[in-house]
């Protein structure tokens, strides 16, 4: 807690002294932009990667490291053979497909066939030629473009594409590269679903979804930390990885089509190019060959274990950050995550936020005025309240202000607010 009182607090624009107390209802001054200083990076629940990083360099072991970040947890070995949908394309509006591995194909069938085999595909798409979609409506627009040449299939609702050398399908070992919102990313394994799904107010978007499994296909292509940390760092990230993953599997949200979002929403999924980084994908393949089967349980279930790159210096829980309690998150202390030599990009940061983010966050026309109304024990904003020109006022969590601008962390303060308040005492002070 002391490590974080160090933060200063500041505004991103110059009062008079006279303005500096809290501005009242009827005030017109619209600040442009508000500032931030803090430290740490993401909500700062469960490992601390940084702490991780360091405790390895120390000589600790993975179960080491897991024990002091989550409570009451049991290490045991479970099947982790289960079959993931992962989604690596989200609310798109068009995607491309095309492997450019020699003799490899594609096959596109339609509707969502999951394992099924010895099914007529509705084309066979050589290497090279690319496989396109759009979405119309509800339904997914595909085409088939080679060389200068296109071809139309007949239109779906969803469908799936395989290409050779997977489970899926016998031949030659291909690569899948997926283009989309000018972003390439490659895929070895498994097949992928395109699906039309009702995106609010967008309207329908294409959902893609690569449908991998657990133990090797996904977790070979996870990519939370560098792979050339520590192994016993590795050793925990894949442990925890795999956890996360299994308290996911099993339902699909409709939101994505998926078990898992292939972004930080829940883990960054790479795919391919983790695998193959030069010299070190060999080194986080063989973290996770490791530690197979491990994972973190509690009451004999395997337990949602958050983890982020670092936090304020004292490690946050489940409730303080999101209202949910989980009894293996504890507060516990984090002071890897300060030093500037092993986080020097997030040990201490700040950041001018502009007057539009701000008010979206708070769902107001405009923001006058912000206070920090608490603070949890780690340090983390508990609740930061907004007041807007017509004297509305809004308060939110501090967790969800992070999350709604983009700030890296809720362990943060406002540069010369007056009526900040001071960590709140630990329980074990």
């Amino acid at each position: 807690m002391r490590m974080f009182k160090r933060l200063t607090l500041a505004l991103a624009f110059t009062l008079p002294i006279s303005l500096i107390s809290p501005l009242k209802a009827h005030a017109t001054l619209i600040p442009p932009t508000f500032q931030f200083t803090g430290a740490g990076y993401g909500h700062g629940v469960g490992m601390s990667q940084m702490g991780a990083r360091s405790k390895a360099l120390a000589g600790e072991s993975a179960a080491s490291i897991l024990s002091f970040y989550y409570k009451d947890v049991a290490l045991e070995t479970v099947d982790d053979t289960k079959i993931l949908r992962v989604n690596i394309g989200h609310q798109l509006t068009s995607a491309r497909m095309l492997t450019r591995t020699q003799g490899a194909t594609m096959q596109i069938f339609s509707g969502d066939i999951g394992d099924a085999q010895g099914l007529q595909p509705l084309a066979i798409i050589p290497a090279m030629s690319s496989l396109n979609f759009s979405v119309l409506g509800s339904t997914v627009i595909p085409s088939i473009t080679t060389g200068k040449n296109s071809s139309s299939i007949p239109s779906n609702r969803v469908f799936t594409v395989r290409w050779s050398g997977t489970r899926y399908l016998a031949g030659v070992d291909g690569i899948m590269s997926l283009s989309h919102a000018n972003r390439k990313s490659n895929f070895r394994y498994g097949q992928v679903q395109v699906r039309a799904i009702k995106a609010g107010s967008l309207g329908f978007r294409l959902a893609i979804t690569n449908t991998v499994r657990l133990a090797d296909e996904y977790l070979w292509g996870v990519s939370e930390m560098p792979s050339f940390w520590p192994t016993a760092a590795l050793e925990a990230q894949a442990i925890a990885s795999r956890t996360y993953a299994l308290s996911k599997a099993g339902v699909i949200r409709s939101a994505c089509d998926c078990d898992l979002y292939g972004e930080i929403t829940d883990q960054k999924f790479l795919g391919h190019a983790k695998e193959i980084e030069k010299k070190w994908g060999v080194v986080w393949k063989a973290a996770v060959t490791n530690t197979a089967g491990l994972v973190l349980t509690q009451a004999g279930k395997p337990i949602t274990a958050w983890f982020g790159s670092s936090s304020g210096g004292i490690t946050e829980t489940a409730l303080n950050a999101w209202g949910s309690e989980r009894a293996f998150t504890h507060s516990v202390e984090d002071a890897a995550s300060l030093d500037p030599v092993l986080n020097p990009n997030f040990y201490k940061w700040d950041r001018s936020i502009t007057q539009s983010i701000v008010a979206t966050a708070f769902l107001l026309p405009d923001v006058v005025n912000l206070e920090i109304l608490t603070r949890n024990p780690s340090g983390t904003v508990g609740m930061i309240r907004a007041t807007a020109s017509n004297g509305r006022q809004i308060s939110i969590r501090g967790e969800t202000f992070r999350s709604r601008t983009k700030i890296p962390s809720a362990y943060f303060n406002l540069v010369g607010v007056q009526n900040a308040v001071e960590p709140a005492p630990s329980p074990s002070s």
